[in-house]
């Protein structure tokens, strides 16, 4: 047997007390939230609480907030709240799926005419809220083509709703708090059914995880975020978060946007059937790696302002009313900054571009771009041993077009272009006369203009690397 005597551990006693009291000792712990079994007067350790809302009051610097791979009807709504630097809060769902909607309620709900139901106060509206809004129909998201980003047609009366439509009907005589509306949502109904049998989801929560303001250093992995009525993942002036392993799904606006002066890292992202897969903002600094994205409905990708954007390991399978647009402001500090790195962006639905606007940059390294034309009306253009053309089918190349305005610059470097027309100004180019671009424009010189297919490439370091975005494809295949 090993014995110390009193003596000799008293010192290493006081050290240990002296460690565990001092200010920088955090004990990370670990909470749990169980919405079935939990309750929000249990201390989430030893006992789960039942809400978000709970679990973030008591989450401090070091924690680790613990969700169950089920479906929650909750939301992450973090303000002014932060970890500590190298002691983040850590929310791991676990595969869980934060869920936007609810299941319609009955009641408050009144038929005016058969199969015509009204509901005059559904919950607190804005203009911005409308412009996104849906109904989650028989498991579908219900939009009646509309989308905030994108095309939208005017809303119809209520008595020319087919079955299965809805509408909003603003009223104009109810005084609202500033910033907010009121007026009616009408549904109807196939003939005979009752608002008990109908399968109509609404949505009532703004995100699944929001954080805004002074929060800071917090990692939010394994977690998906479908139906809520704006975007999946919103953040506003939010410093060193860390997102791994999330995904968006059927959102009313943005799969994750970033607002304000963001500064987030975003590590496996998938984003389908959401009005906007990525839409960055102000003067954020986003990066993003590892990234699926399709079905989208306004843009694929849409950064605006003076901020800085990069995207690295990914694929978009676009079919958005626009596909990659960057906007830049008029006066910026900066300009608007987005940067490409092995990225496969293939158009399967239209035809559409890649726009880049005055006080824009876009840089490209090892990318392909598929079916999609590109225009710069201003702003720079910096591409790198990319692919810029297309197939219809495995026999019948798409070239693509390329317009440059006067103010815009043109940098190209070992490229391959399958072009149908380029044109700088009112010049336009041919294949023939591509020396004369490479010298107005004092690049392109180990850059081909020829009808090549993208995969003889690959292996020459040429467009995206397919092999190393299979797994990327392999996880989203619809079944």
């Amino acid at each position: 047997m090993f014995v110390i005597s009193i003596r000799r551990r008293v010192p290493v006693i006081l050290i240990l007390l002296f460690w565990l009291i001092s200010p920088g000792f955090v004990h990370a712990r670990d909470l749990h939230v169980d919405p079935a079994n939990g309750d929000d007067a249990h201390d989430g350790i030893s006992q789960p609480v039942k809400t978000f809302n709970r679990v973030l009051r008591l989450a401090e610097a070091g924690d680790t907030i613990h969700l169950l791979p089920i479906v929650y009807h909750d939301w992450f709504g973090i303000f002014d709240k932060s970890g500590e630097p190298g002691k983040p809060i850590v929310i791991d769902g676990h595969g869980a799926t934060l869920d936007g909607c609810d299941r319609l309620d009955p009641t408050g709900w009144h038929e005016v005419s058969p199969g015509l139901f009204r509901h005059d106060d559904l919950c607190p509206l804005t203009d911005a809220i409308i412009a996104r809004w849906f109904f989650l129909w028989d498991g579908e998201m219900n939009r009646m083509h509309r989308c905030s980003k994108g095309p939208s047609e005017p809303l119809k009366a209520p008595n020319d709703l087919a079955p299965g439509e809805w509408t909003f009907v603003k009223d104009e005589s109810r005084e609202a708090r500033p910033g907010y509306i009121h007026g009616s949502f009408y549904i109807r109904l196939p003939k005979g059914q009752s608002l008990d049998d109908a399968d109509i989801h609404i949505p009532y929560r703004v995100a699944g995880v929001l954080i805004h303001g002074d929060s800071r250093h917090w990692i939010v992995k394994n977690i998906t975020s479908i139906h809520p009525y704006n975007d999946g993942f919103n953040l506003s002036d939010c410093r060193d978060i860390e997102f791994e392993n999330i995904r968006a799904i059927d959102c009313g606006d943005d799969g994750i946007s970033a607002h304000g002066n963001c500064q987030y890292r975003v590590k496996g992202l998938t984003s389908i059937g959401n009005a906007t897969g990525i839409c960055d903002t102000g003067s954020s600094r986003t990066r993003y790696e590892n990234v699926y994205i399709r079905d989208c409905e306004g843009f694929d990708l849409f950064f605006l302002n003076n901020g800085r954007y990069s995207l690295k390991n990914a694929v978009v399978l676009s079919s958005a009313a626009k596909s990659l647009y960057l906007q830049g402001d008029e006066n910026p500090i900066s300009p608007c900054d987005c940067s490409l790195e092995n990225v496969l962006f293939r158009r399967v639905k239209g035809l559409n571009e890649v726009r880049v606007s005055p006080n824009c940059r876009l840089t490209a390294k090892r990318c392909t771009f598929l079916n999609l034309d590109l225009q710069a009306t201003g702003g720079d253009v910096d591409l790198e041993e990319c692919y810029l053309g297309g197939w219809v089918d495995d026999e019948t190349p798409r070239a693509m077009r390329v317009h440059l305005w006067p103010d815009a610059t043109w940098r190209g470097q070992r490229n391959v272009y399958v072009f149908e027309s380029l044109r700088l100004g009112q010049e336009t180019f041919t294949a023939e006369t591509f020396e004369r671009f490479r010298e107005r424009t004092d690049s392109d010189f180990e850059s081909r203009w020829m009808s090549v297919e993208p995969a003889a490439l690959e292996e020459s370091g040429i467009g995206a690397d397919m092999t190393s975005l299979k797994s990327l494809m392999e996880a989203n295949v619809v079944p």
